[in-house]
């Protein structure tokens, strides 16, 4: 969560400014330790910038929720249909994906009626 605006250049250098408010980060972890251990990372101060997610955490208010088995595409492409989350920067968190517009998402509050 953001408490005041934050400015973020995602790694295409597409620049923006996050409004306050929630955001949501799909991410996978592969990696030694899985997904504990990365959740872990990001709530560390002690941290070298390696990921996009590296340069919203520092100084917001953090909130995980696992989903094991879960696939970070398809949870952002059931968010974006829901209505109430929209893309605030294009290609953050989503530089070597070829089917989403960002893997950060803004919470709105709004949900559309789906057909």
């Amino acid at each position: 969560r953001l408490r005041r605006p934050h400015s973020i250049t995602a790694a295409r250098g597409t620049a923006a400014t996050l409004a306050p408010g929630w955001h949501l980060y799909a991410g996978s972890a592969y990696g030694p330790g899985g997904i504990a251990a990365r959740i872990a990372r990001h709530f560390r101060d002690d941290k070298r910038r390696h990921w996009h997610i590296d340069r919203l955490t520092e100084g917001s208010e953090l909130w995980a929720l696992a989903v094991p088995g879960g696939r970070e595409c398809a949870l952002v492409s059931a968010l974006l249909a829901g209505g109430a989350f929209a893309v605030p920067l294009p290609g953050f968190g989503s530089s070597d994906c070829r089917r989403c517009p960002s893997h950060l998402l803004a919470w709105h509050g709004k949900r559309t009626a789906r057909a």
